[in-house]
């Protein structure tokens, strides 16, 4: 049967394979759309395997919240072409949408379809990397930050005494600015108590062996170990850092005045910092 030109374009506008892959499958279809769709799934597939271990460098950061919960999803590829191309951002935007529905909190085979899907039309692998989700209570928002279209993510948890302090215009404002301080300032930990036990350890034992030599009393060096830890808290804790809009005040200092000034009690529950 003669394989037309309209039939390879049809084939091409419903499967999105490349034009002599359609060809191909039609002629060993003998002229069968149907069949030819089959064809191209398996030779989709068997590409999808070959090149599964190609190095996935690049990638774009997905996060979708909504009442119920906050989703972070991040997809890397071969290549920052694909990175930048307008269907692997909707991929990642399906995924998330997929993801916030169902509650996944790790990739499984109905995201993995998604994505092979993909990479049998664009020919690069691609990998889910990480899914975080993000249950939320009732007076619990999530504000989500995505820098240069997705390189790296972030998600901000404010917890309230009320829902409606997330309706407030400078809450709002804080709750965004501080998604933009996580960006730029990558905190390690919340606050001073929430600080690893094992990260406490290691870093007041290198205190401790800079001050050993000093000639001063044990009492003093102490205190000077302990001025350290603070000074370092300041810098790995995203309530004691210096508040990106205002330096000379702390992001807890900031977030309290926000609280007086607007009546509406709320604070910064958790965040999450997602590089691509």
């Amino acid at each position: 049967m003669e394989i037309t030109a309209k039939m390879v374009k049809d084939l091409r506008d419903s499967t999105g394979a490349g034009m002599m892959d359609c060809k191909k499958a039609l002629s060993e279809a003998n002229g069968d759309i149907k069949e030819a769709e089959k064809i191209l799934k398996k030779m989709g597939l068997a590409a999808v395997a070959k090149r599964a271990d190609r190095a996935t460098e690049n990638g774009k950061v997905t996060i979708k919240s909504d009442k119920n919960g906050a989703v972070i999803v991040v997809v890397s590829c071969e290549t920052d072409f694909v990175a930048r191309n307008e269907e692997f951002a909707s991929l990642g935007e399906k995924l998330a949408d997929i993801a916030l529905e169902n509650k996944f909190t790790e990739p499984n085979d109905t995201l993995k379809k998604e994505v092979d899907a993909l990479i049998s039309k664009i020919k690069e692998n691609m990998t889910i990397k990480s899914i975080t989700y993000i249950p939320l209570k009732e007076n619990e928002r999530v504000e989500g930050y995505l820098h240069m279209g997705g390189v790296l993510g972030v998600a901000v948890k404010y917890s309230a005494d009320d829902k409606s302090a997330f309706d407030n215009a400078d809450v709002k404002e804080f709750m965004h600015s501080v998604a933009l301080h996580v960006a730029a300032y990558k905190p390690l930990y919340l606050s001073d108590k929430t600080v690893d036990e094992n990260y406490k350890k290691e870093q007041l034992e290198i205190f401790q062996a800079q001050v050993a030599a000093l000639d001063k009393p044990e009492k003093v060096k102490e205190g000077i170990t302990m001025g350290k830890l603070k000074k370092l808290y300041d810098e790995v804790c995203l309530l004691s850092q210096p508040y990106l809009k205002d330096t000379s005040k702390s992001v807890g200092t900031v977030l309290s005045e926000v609280v007086k000034s607007t009546g509406k009690k709320f604070e910064i529950a958790d965040y999450w910092y997602v590089e691509a």
